[in-house]
């Protein structure tokens, strides 16, 4: 009777599974795409007339204060957080209108020029695919974690076309645990979400090719894995501050458009931060850029290292929907293609300024979100031939965490000791 009522459990899950793989894979690919054709287009007919790169972002973040004030009856998207809340409380659920509320603030947010990605607006909403699955079609209680970290699994995948990336993140972000269960359901939706990619997707997410790289460079790598690391406690910093600031501003519409506006002015002297940001990677790493050398192309790689991060706070803290993978990723590479190309000329050195970009981008996304292995596959996958570079993104996405890792404890560390400094002085 026993092995009667596992066996029936585990085919609802197989089944729950399929479901959640089919929904979560068309939600995904369909938000990914219409996202890049209505990002690409706007920001290439506001080209024709730049000054209103100031303007874009008020109406994005405009229409998404609209939408979740009449259309989700006021209710807040809370990124990742919502997940792991309904993970930590049995009782509690990931309601299904977070579904199309994330699916619309989150394409409303970077079509618009705001400075973050779709990935967990998708992220989110593919969970509350899993969790609505597990409501409907009367899995066991037991699997609602597996229904969740299956629907997430499907949305990495189709984002970035790589099936172990989206059950690592599963499993290193969501769950933070492995079991066969959860092994199962992610297994199955991240390869049916592969297998639409494979035969409908257009390829990686930058149309680049990898095709070697030099032991010499380590040392190197070394040092952007480590500058990436202290990037990526910079981003966390600035986003919890500019939120926190902002969740203090009582009047809506300029909490609005202060966020939105300062975004656009960021966007107006540096279009590579328009939305996502993916368009601008690829425009920096034109071999145009980096081998004729300018001190005005450095000044540009400093400056979006600097800004892009506060662009995503920003647009977070004005109301924006996303979070910090797509900053991450693009931030990380165009601080391997400054560490690249300020070695190559000031240096002499010979390194190569794509692997660079790559690393970087795996070593902040890595320390950012506290996930290496996801990191690691997640950027091989990103363009052709980036398993070549296997061995230095692992070192990298390693060494960056545990920086981030590091500096972390040592900030909590000093705020602990000096509360505790200014508790006594205050007992004397």
């Amino acid at each position: 009777m026993k092995k009667e009522t596992i066996k029936k459990s585990y085919y609802g899950l197989i089944t729950g599974s399929i479901i959640v793989g089919l929904l979560a894979t068309a939600l995904g690919y369909t938000l990914k795409l219409i996202t890049e054709l209505f990002e690409e287009h706007l920001f290439e007919g506001l080209k024709k007339l730049p000054i209103l790169y100031i303007i874009v972002p008020s109406i994005g973040i405009t229409l998404i204060y609209f939408t979740r004030k009449y259309l989700f009856r006021g209710k807040k998207n809370k990124g990742i957080a919502e997940i792991f809340h309904t993970l930590d409380h049995r009782k509690d659920e990931l309601p299904f209108y977070k579904v199309p509320s994330h699916y619309i603030n989150g394409f409303l947010t970077v079509i618009f020029g705001g400075s973050t990605g779709i990935e967990v607006s998708t992220v989110v909403a593919t969970a509350a695919i899993g969790a609505s699955v597990h409501r409907k079609d009367g899995v066991a209680n037991i699997y609602k974690t597996e229904l969740i970290c299956a629907g997430v699994a499907a949305g990495i995948t189709v984002l970035f076309g790589s099936p172990i990336a989206g059950i690592l993140f599963s499993i290193e972000v969501i769950s933070r645990k492995v079991t066969k269960t959860i092994l199962l359901s992610c297994s199955i939706t991240a390869l049916l979400a592969w297998t639409f990619v494979h035969f409908f997707d257009k390829g990686p997410l930058f149309n680049l090719e990898v095709s070697f790289w030099n032991t010499s460079a380590i040392p190197f790598m070394i040092i952007l894995s480590i500058l990436a690391g202290l990037m990526a406690v910079y981003f966390t910093k600035s986003v919890i501050f500019i939120k926190e600031k902002f969740s203090k501003i009582e009047n809506n519409f300029i909490r609005v458009n202060l966020g939105a506006l300062l975004v656009g002015i960021s966007i107006f002297f540096f279009p590579a931060l328009y939305g996502d940001s993916y368009h601008g990677v690829i425009e920096l790493l034109a071999p145009d850029h980096y081998i004729q050398f300018s001190l005005g192309f450095i000044a540009t790689l400093f400056s979006i290292i600097i800004l892009k991060p506060l662009a995503a706070s920003l647009t977070l803290g004005a109301g924006g929907d996303g979070g910090v993978f797509a900053p991450s990723i693009v931030t990380g590479a165009i601080l391997g293609i400054f560490v690249a190309t300020f070695c190559n000329h000031y240096l002499h050195t010979d390194l190569i300024v794509l692997n660079f970009a790559l690393i970087g981008a795996g070593a902040m996304l890595s320390a950012a979100i506290h996930a290496p292995l996801t990191s690691l596959f997640l950027t091989c996958a990103i363009v052709g031939g980036g398993f070549q570079l296997f061995i230095p993104i692992l070192i990298g996405v390693f060494i960056a965490k545990y920086v981030a890792k590091y500096l972390c404890n040592y900030t909590v560390y000093t705020y602990q000791r000096k509360k505790s400094k200014l508790s006594i002085q205050l007992k004397r």
